[in-house]
Formats: structure tokens, C-alpha cells, sequence
């Protein structure tokens, strides 16, 4: 059921491009391979797609020096499981991930606006600023909920703290 009926539970933390003007937001759009790029999953409006929806709030706002809204840190829920869900999902809405080289391609100069802090925590994270902290299910045999929660990883950890240093 990819989490659909609520037995699993997912909740990932991501730093997007940009503040999503809605706090609190359902992403519904449903997601197929590219047939530009088979590499790549898209939106698409066919049959061929599948149902998928991406739960998002925005935990925290971060501004450039000038005042603009260059970032946010997002508590993402999944009530589907696709390949690249979030990714996609955000880049569709105009927020994709922090450092993902394929869907968030057209936001390399975006980098030049953060602060003397986080230029070279983005350069060492290297990589999405997307973590999977949170997985909840039912145990198969004892029917028994099992959680899991995990800490951000020390190159996210860094990267934030260097946004937040410049707020």
C-alpha cells in the first residue's frame, strides 16, 4: 500500500530551494519515467503514470542578505512510495532539493546568493540535502508498531547550521 492505509510511515527532512508559500501543502501529482530522459521520472498526466502524494512543512525559513527567501528546511511525509517521489514532487512546485544534480539543475546559481557560511557547506555536502528520519511499521510476525527516528547526518547538520548562522 506504499503508506496508504497507515500501517507504514515515512517522514524525511530536506532543504529546498526557496519558501513554499503555503506552510503546510499536499503535493498530488502522479510520476512516470521521462520519455526525454529515461533516467529521469516525471509528472505526467497519462495513464501511464502513477499515483503519488508528498505530504510537506515548512520547519524553517531562511533569507539572503538582501531579504529574499533562498531556503527552507521541510518535514516531508510520503503517502505513496514512487521512485524519486520527493525530488520530483518538489521540483514540480518550484523547490527542489538543495544539491540534487538532476531535478534541481536550474538552481546552480542559486548557490552565489547564500552567505560566506553556507557556500562552502554546500560545496563539502556535495550531494541532496535530503535525510530519511523517520520509518514507522507494523512488525510482519508480531504485529508489534516498530519506530526508527535518525539524527541528520553530519554534512545536512553542517549546511543548516550555516544557513541558520546567517540569519
Amino acid at each position: 500500500a506504499h503508506g496508504r492505509d497507515g500501517r507504514l510511515t515515512r517522514a524525511y527532512l530536506g532543504l529546498c530551494w526557496r519558501v513554499p508559500e503555503r506552510s503546510k501543502g499536499r503535493i498530488e501529482a502522479a510520476l512516470a519515467r521521462s520519455p526525454r530522459d529515461r533516467t529521469r521520472i516525471a509528472i505526467t498526466r497519462g495513464a501511464a503514470g502513477r499515483h503519488a502524494v508528498t505530504h510537506y512543512e515548512v520547519i524553517e525559513r531562511f533569507r539572503a542578505a538582501g531579504g529574499a527567501p533562498i531556503a527552507a528546511l521541510l518535514r516531508l511525509e510520503l503517502e505513496t512510495g514512487r521512485t524519486h517521489q520527493i525530488r520530483v514532487h518538489l521540483a514540480h512546485i518550484g523547490h527542489p532539493i538543495i544539491g540534487d544534480p538532476v531535478y534541481a539543475a536550474g538552481f546552480k546559481a542559486s548557490a552565489a546568493t547564500l552567505g560566506a557560511a553556507a557556500q562552502p557547506a554546500l560545496r563539502a555536502l556535495g550531494r541532496q540535502a535530503l535525510h530519511a528520519a523517520h520509518l514507522g511499521f507494523e512488525h510482519p510476525i508480531s504485529g508489534r508498531r516498530l519506530t526508527f527516528d535518525s539524527p541528520l547526518p553530519e554534512d545536512i547538520a553542517q549546511l543548516l547550521a550555516a544557513l541558520r548562522s546567517e540569519q
